[in-house]
């Protein structure tokens, strides 16, 4: 019986479907394999022994055929088999997150340090506005640490307040620290040592003040003013203590390792002490601190354990003359630019003068403001702060209404469940959604009816990151007993 070949869709390069005229069978033929789609009923899957035949071949009685009975399936079934299976495109992975270097967590802390006698404590009082701290003219005056909390400045949430007028006010808080000066010589003991050195390890940010005036009222520890050398000084030392405390680290790796196994634990630690090691390398050969160097996620985890002094966020404070500071100008500015940019690349530099911060602090606001704006010098402190907050990578969100304006703080990259559970632990667990608007969208349009009129109100789910001047309505089940 004569085959005629006819042309299919379905079926690719060396595959041609024959129609056998006196039933509605067809057959297709694709490498060594040969399809019959026959009846409704059935489906016959015959495979020869050869790798591809013709119409001719399939009227040889000796071609040996295996025919197997099968449930109909629908033909675009039938035609998928037919087809050369695809490969489907390989999922692309998903963007792994940059973990940060220091402690998790929304409650950071800032420590004040430097030499003794360079305006630390004094700093302390302006920034914080309390009477803690102890600026005496000589060293050591301060022994233990003190805290206080500082105001971030922020004229969104100052504007909400006033657009909302609600009856409570709630902004954001910095920790700060007023810990004691440091002096050459104290990751050996010198001074006050490791008291001093282990204060510093509990704070997540330094700011790092350098005096950059002649006071002959005002004793310097070295002797002289030398910001150049305060700046060596300090580094020296949190480079030392670090190394000192990562080669102990690992000597208690290297015990733990040279027992030698397979398992996966003991896998985990070899990776630990690798990396371990290579900290050590940045800190005593390439003589840089641990937060300069680019590190993975694994990495930085095991940093992270350590709580390294030189892994943490650096802000230069130059504490200038008040003269000098009106007038912007000091000889000692441009090498210190010059030090950082070589030593320390990326961190910022604010210069200010404490005296006239101080002198500030103890006016009322509008009073202060006079006084800025006659001498044309603005306080730097509101730039320290918010700057301090960047460096540590916080963010805020707002709560908005008539009953309380509220001012956030979460560490960047956190989710919408996570941003919830900082009101309120339960409204983690019980997260179903947040109602989500831009600040900047709302002071454009003036309410909250004109964002719902323009369509600028979002509801986003667990997996929608909180951005900075987010207004939040978060919306949660009830919490289970």
């Amino acid at each position: 019986m004569p085959l005629r070949p006819t042309a299919t869709s379905a079926v690719k390069t060396l595959t041609k479907t024959f129609t056998i005229p006196p039933s509605t069978a067809s057959i297709a033929i694709r490498s060594s394999r040969l399809l019959v789609r026959s009846s409704p009923a059935v489906r016959c899957l015959a495979t020869a022994s050869a790798p591809l035949y013709n119409s001719s071949q399939l009227h040889r009685p000796r071609l040996p055929l295996l025919v197997v009975v099968e449930p109909h399936r629908s033909l675009s079934t039938t035609a998928a088999l037919c087809a050369k299976k695809k490969k489907m495109p390989p999922k692309k992975a998903a963007a792994q997150e940059k973990i940060m270097l220091g402690r998790p967590g929304n409650n950071l802390k800032s420590g004040i340090v430097g030499l003794a006698n360079v305006g630390k404590s004094t700093l302390f009082q302006a920034v914080t506005r309390c009477p803690l701290g102890n600026p005496a003219n000589y060293p050591y005056a301060t022994i233990d640490p003190e805290e206080a909390r500082v105001i971030v400045p922020d004229e969104r949430y100052d504007w909400l307040c006033e657009h909302y007028k609600p009856a409570s006010r709630v902004p954001a808080h910095l920790t700060v620290y007023d810990i004691a000066g440091l002096t050459r010589g104290a990751s050996t003991g010198a001074g006050l040592g490791n008291a001093f050195l282990s204060h510093i390890r509990a704070v997540d940010a330094i700011f790092q003040v350098v005096r950059c005036f002649d006071d002959a009222e005002i004793i310097h520890v070295e002797g002289d003013v030398d910001p150049i050398r305060d700046l060596e000084i300090i580094a020296d030392e949190l480079r030392v203590k670090d190394t000192e405390f990562v080669q102990k680290s690992l000597e208690a790796l290297k015990k733990q390792t040279g027992r030698g196994g397979q398992t996966l634990e003991m896998k985990k630690l070899r990776e630990e002490q690798a990396i371990v090691e290579a900290v050590l390398k940045t800190l005593v050969e390439d003589k840089q601190d641990v937060r300069k160097k680019d590190w993975g996620n694994k990495e930085v985890e095991v940093i992270n354990s350590l709580l390294l002094l030189t892994a943490k966020p650096v802000i230069y404070v130059v504490n200038l003359s008040e003269k000098d500071y009106i007038r912007q100008k000091n000889k000692h500015l441009p090498k210190i630019f010059k030090w950082v940019q070589e030593n320390s690349p990326g961190d910022m530099i604010i210069p200010l003068s404490v005296a006239y911060e101080e002198r500030l602090s103890r006016m009322d606001d509008e009073e202060a403001k006079k006084e800025q704006e006659t001498l044309g010098a603005k306080s730097a402190l509101g730039k320290l702060v918010v700057n301090m907050r960047k460096e540590l990578g916080l963010s805020s969100f707002f709560t908005c209404g008539t009953d309380e304006v509220r001012q956030w703080t979460i560490r960047k990259g956190t989710k919408a469940p996570q941003a919830a559970g900082v009101i309120h632990t339960d409204f983690e667990k019980t997260f179903i959604q947040a109602v989500v608007s831009k600040y900047d969208d709302l002071k454009a349009l003036g309410s909250e009816a004109e964002l719902k009129a323009k369509g600028k109100i979002a509801t986003k789910g667990k997996e929608y990151v909180v951005e900075d001047g987010d207004i939040l309505l978060i919306k949660a089940g009830a919490a289970k007993n």
